[in-house]
């Protein structure tokens, strides 16, 4: 797990691969779907075109940022959670009247069977919260079947996110998938510890219910912070909200504690969509970008 010494600019690039690492007895693994673009200028609202003239490595050749979308598979012993389910068995070209480029998913259950795990195995799926790119294989029907794939499982929701569901629909969230998720919602508060070593955080700013979850052991603490940050160029720039928070203040505040608890001692955080640097940890020393990417 030791931090790469090499220059990152190519995996900040390109959507992330399997990675695993282990926290004492548990193991956590990015579980890849599928990934997004997105128009740098409409994602970070405030920044310029000297912001990415100044900032390549950022952009892939079409000029977007790269951001990968997945779910993180906590294992214990026999037991597995997974956070987050992706976009689902689906994909859509660039939109020139929305912030994004392509978006596609799909790969997750094959990403989960490469880890050695059946979607029959998995116990739950926690959500950090319920737009889109974190829904879909909770929702939408696994190709020539007539569920989703975790339609077995319970579905663990910030119960504030889930009592202001209605708020939803300005990032994509239809009534459709809510309906689809309902019936195996359970809901779970601030501090709660969902899994073993697993405990719920509320984080809200990107959306009213936003949670991370932080999860421990073998002397390390790993931060799962979900949409608290889009992109690693956020941890230089915690002012820079992305277009999709429910509440950019709110959002900026929060990353600014965020950025100064993953410099601690001993702090790993996981960034869903940090393209191919998902796991990572803070170094705030003047030496280059303060998200330095673990080699696992």
């Amino acid at each position: 797990m030791a931090n790469s010494a090499a220059p990152q600019d190519e995996r900040l690039r390109r959507p992330a691969g399997i990675h695993s690492l282990r926290l004492g007895d548990t193991k956590v693994s990015y579980v890849p779907d599928g990934a997004v673009q997105g128009k740098p200028l409409a994602w970070l609202p405030d920044t310029t075109e000297e912001t990415w003239a100044a900032r390549p490595e950022y952009l892939d050749a079409s000029g977007h940022l790269v951001a990968s979308i997945g779910g993180l598979l906590v294992e214990h012993g026999d037991r597995a959670l997974l956070i987050d389910a992706g976009f689902g068995p689906q994909s859509s070209p660039a939109d020139p009247d929305t912030p994004n480029g392509a978006i596609h998913g799909g790969a997750l259950p094959d990403s989960l069977a490469k880890l050695g795990r059946r979607p029959e195995e998995i116990e739950a799926v926690a959500f950090s919260h319920l737009h889109p790119d974190h829904l879909g294989w909770a929702w939408h029907p696994a190709p020539g079947r007539d569920r989703p794939v975790f339609a077995h499982a319970d579905y663990l929701v910030a119960e504030r996110e889930w009592a202001q569901r209605e708020l939803l629909g300005a990032g994509g969230t239809t009534e459709e998938m809510l309906a689809a998720l309902a019936p195996r919602v359970r809901t779970v508060t601030d501090g709660q510890e969902i899994f073993p070593g697993v405990r719920v955080r509320t984080a809200a700013g990107h959306t009213a219910g936003h949670v991370e979850y932080v999860i421990t052991g073998g002397g390390t603490r790993l931060i799962a912070f979900g949409d608290s940050l889009h992109s690693p160029v956020q941890v230089d720039h915690p002012e820079w909200s992305c277009v999709y928070d429910h509440d950019p203040a709110r959002s900026a505040e929060h990353r600014r504690r965020l950025i100064a608890e993953l410099e601690q001692p001993d702090t790993i955080g996981f960034g869903n969509h940090f393209a191919d640097a998902v796991f990572g940890r803070v170094r705030r020393d003047g030496d280059g970008p303060a998200w330095r990417p673990l080699e696992t």
